[in-house]
């Protein structure tokens, strides 16, 4: 009996040609085609007999979204949309006034299986793979598009607290959702006025209730991706629901201002927000939050909060509070004092240098700032500059300039004539100290305009050739009206030696001079025996500096 079973199992696969393997594939893709005709079956059956409208509750079992969404049957998905966008055209979820009491069920019945079908279709926006969550985001704004093109009196609803909510939730909150966040943004939020106006309204709700980091993330993303605010001669003709035009909301440039003035600030003001949200949102501020701000005054509490903040939160504060100083008139009489205090050694060394001098030159522009204050910046920065890196170096001793070049009052600190014989004698003799305070907080009480740029002196026989030979143009006449700060504020150390060794080597006219006493040993006090054994005098300075002990 066993080698005539096995006989035959050869026979059948020698006869048929085809593997096991082979047979379930075709099995499967015949199951499939099968599942298919009763999904057009079911959704042709609805079209032809409302008697037939139970197919739907049968659909919405198929879309296999019951212990979990990771892995929907699309097909029925899509068949579902095509069966609601029909239901919802012809009136048959409308409930109206003289209808009959049968007919006011099944339209009842009818919307609980609509909202049955939104919540799997919600579901698959947050649990699917990025290819269901994309037909899920196409099919929900076809429901929108649908509902309230078809159903006038329910299109705030449609928008506030329909399905729309439910689609820009799965958007914020979905953990795997960036294919999601760029569809909606690409095809809807930045084509349509209408979606972008009502975005705004749902993420302004999220932000004042949530406090999870990872959702502001989000938001400020999204906020920030969407186009710049419109110009005041701008016209609003495309919409993504016909409907739309008709309302004078959506038609109005100062109405879409204040939502996304509204969603901004909502953000701006929530506690849970972080130092790396509140550095992200200062560096798009001038650009992308302000100009939606039809009242940039809203904005000077978190201004000014990040200004306090001290470091480069408040180096990227600056622009946005300095544009309400000058446009709107913000009262901050310690703007330039703390202008003043964030001057430190750890600015020169910031990422954000470039930008602080570029703020700086804007913010010193004016020639009726008393001298005193300017006096101020410019010891400050000197004073800064001997320990400074080269490539900051080659950009402070320019604004310098400028600055001098501005304010001739300032001069003085270049060069002060002293006509008093007998202190000129003792200056000769003994010197004197800086008069200059660098405790001092406030710019405009610091002596710095009765000190001198002696600093600047100094950096002329600095290490590096660029940075003497630009430290020079302080000692010599002013002849040039001014330097044009862009070319020095790129500076970088990779291109400082790339421009030395790109070229031939220059000869050296002197001897750089690293010790001013050439010392005949390093290490000890007392020359080797070899060397006789002498006395000599102390060791160099590398033996003074460590302890070999």
């Amino acid at each position: 009996m066993p080698a005539a079973t096995v006989s035959k199992k050869r026979k059948n696969v020698k006869e048929t040609g085809v593997s096991s393997s082979k047979r379930r594939v075709v099995a499967e893709e015949n199951n499939g085609a099968d599942v298919m005709a009763d999904i057009v079956q079911l959704e042709e059956q609805i079209a032809e007999s409302r008697k037939h409208y139970n197919n739907i509750a049968k659909l919405i079992s198929m879309l296999n979204v019951d212990n979990g969404a990771s892995d929907p049957n699309l097909a029925v998905a899509v068949s579902l949309c095509r069966v609601f966008s029909r239901l919802i055209a012809g009136g048959d979820l409308t409930e109206t006034n003289g209808a009959a009491e049968n007919e006011k069920l099944i339209a009842a019945w009818l919307k609980e299986r609509c909202r049955e079908y939104q919540k799997a279709l919600s579901a698959i926006l947050r649990e699917g793979d990025a290819s269901a969550q994309l037909t899920a985001l196409t099919l929900c704004m076809r429901l929108v598009n649908e509902r309230a093109t078809h159903m006038p009196h329910e299109d705030t609803q449609v928008w506030l607290s329909g399905i729309f909510k439910n689609i820009i939730e799965a958007v914020v909150q979905a953990p795997e959702a960036e294919a999601l966040r760029t569809e909606f943004l690409e095809k809807f939020a930045k084509q349509y006025e209408d979606v972008q106006y009502y975005t705004f309204l749902q993420i302004a709700e999220i932000a004042e209730s949530t406090t999870a980091p990872k959702t502001l993330d989000t938001l400020i993303t999204i906020l920030s991706a969407i186009d710049s605010a419109p110009s005041q001669d701008h016209e609003y003709k495309t919409f993504y629901v016909k409907n739309s035009k008709k309302n004078k909301k959506l038609t109005s440039i100062n109405s879409h201002k204040k939502r996304a003035q509204d969603a901004w600030l909502s953000v701006l003001r929530n506690p849970s927000i972080t130092q790396s949200q509140r550095k992200t949102l200062l560096r798009i501020m001038v650009h992308n939050i302000e100009p939606w701000f039809s009242r940039p005054e809203l904005l000077m509490d978190f201004l000014t909060d990040s200004y306090n903040v001290g470091g480069a939160t408040s180096l990227l504060a600056l622009s946005g509070l300095f544009y309400l100083i000058q446009e709107k008139n913000l009262d901050y009489p310690q703007f330039y004092r703390k202008l003043y205090s964030l001057l430190d050694a750890s600015l020169l060394h910031s990422k954000h240098r470039s930008r602080f001098f570029r703020l700086m030159n804007t913010f010193l522009a004016s020639t009726h700032l008393p001298s005193s204050l300017i006096a101020s910046f410019i010891k400050r920065l000197a004073r800064l500059a001997l320990s400074a890196p080269p490539t900051a170096i080659v950009a402070i001793v320019p604004f310098i300039y400028n600055l001098l070049r501005n304010h001739p009052t300032c001069t003085f600190m270049l060069h002060r004539e002293v006509r008093d014989a007998e202190f000129k004698a003792l200056l000769d003799a003994e010197g004197m100290n800086d008069p200059y305070d660098w405790d001092e907080p406030d710019p405009t009480r610091t002596n710095a305009i009765e000190s001198s740029l002696w600093e600047i002196q100094s950096l002329q026989h600095h290490y590096h050739p660029n940075v003497a030979a630009i430290a020079r143009i302080i000692s010599e006449q002013f002849t040039k009206l001014f330097y044009n700060l862009e070319d020095f504020l790129d500076y970088t150390y990779q291109g400082m030696v790339q421009a030395e060794l790109g070229t031939e080597p220059k000869p050296m006219k002197r001897i750089p001079v690293i010790e001013y006493h050439i010392p005949k040993r390093i290490f000890t006090d007392r020359m080797l025996e070899e060397d006789g054994g002498v006395d000599t005098a102390p060791g160099s300075l590398v033996r003074g500096l460590w302890d070999f002990a």
